[in-house]
């Protein structure tokens, strides 16, 4: 079975954002290097509702951690991007055959932003913090998690230190909560900025798995300061 590649395909003529009254000088770049980005383009061709569901399959690729028949969890869901490549990944509905039982995949996001339904998944508005939240995920899965996701990410404020801290206590929740949900052996897997206390998940990852990696796919914008950590190997 041949697995789609977790990069743009063909060449595209540079597009040029011309001037326009009201626009800002840095709309304007961000105009044109959205225009200009291939993998915006390939998400778009793909029906891909984001340009970072590369990044999940950049990494998926490099850890093979999304495996058919698996239950999968996207904290913060929206806009379903990473929810739609885990749904091609676990192959949810997909059986040996008659008589053998079922194996396919389960994926369930949850996102307080109510997100368009994409077939193969459940989707949840729901606040992953709720004291519920927990019990609901695994009774959709029909049991623990193999593995959880969280591409979260808290509005920027332009100030470094500030969304370093926000995006790192996103990441220090989604790993509080993937150690109620997963099995044993399950994997885990988010996005942190650098800028300093990523030490700190990283040293508490360490103990709670038995392999962690800290990585930045190619998909990630180069002057992002980005990166995700990968856990494989949940200790239980």
């Amino acid at each position: 079975m041949t697995t789609k590649s977790s990069k743009p395909t063909g060449r595209r003529a540079t597009v040029r954002v011309k001037t326009a009254r009201g626009r800002t000088v840095s709309s304007q770049r961000w105009l044109q290097r959205q225009l200009n980005d291939p993998y915006v383009a390939e998400a778009k061709k793909r029906g891909y509702r984001s340009r970072a569901a590369f990044k999940l399959l950049q990494l998926d690729d490099q850890f093979r951690f999304l495996k058919p028949g698996g239950r999968v969890v996207d904290l913060g869901a929206a806009p379903g991007g990473w929810t739609q490549v885990a749904v091609e990944r676990v192959k949810p509905g997909q059986g040996k055959g008659q008589g053998q039982g079922k194996v396919g995949g389960v994926v369930v996001g949850i996102d307080l932003t109510p997100v368009e339904p994409i077939a193969g998944a459940t989707v949840l508005a729901k606040d992953f913090y709720d004291d519920d939240a927990p019990a609901v995920l695994q009774e959709l899965l029909g049991g623990p998690a193999d593995v959880v996701l969280s591409d979260m990410a808290a509005a920027a404020t332009g100030e470094t230190q500030v969304d370093h801290l926000r995006i790192m206590g996103l990441a220090e929740a989604a790993h509080d909560f993937a150690c109620q949900v997963l099995k044993p052996g399950g994997s885990f897997v988010a996005k942190v900025l650098r800028g300093g206390t990523e030490r700190t998940l990283l040293d508490r990852l360490k103990r709670d798995f038995t392999k962690v990696r800290h990585v930045k796919p190619e998909a990630s914008r180069a002057d992002s300061a980005e990166m995700y950590v990968v856990g494989t190997g949940f200790r239980g």
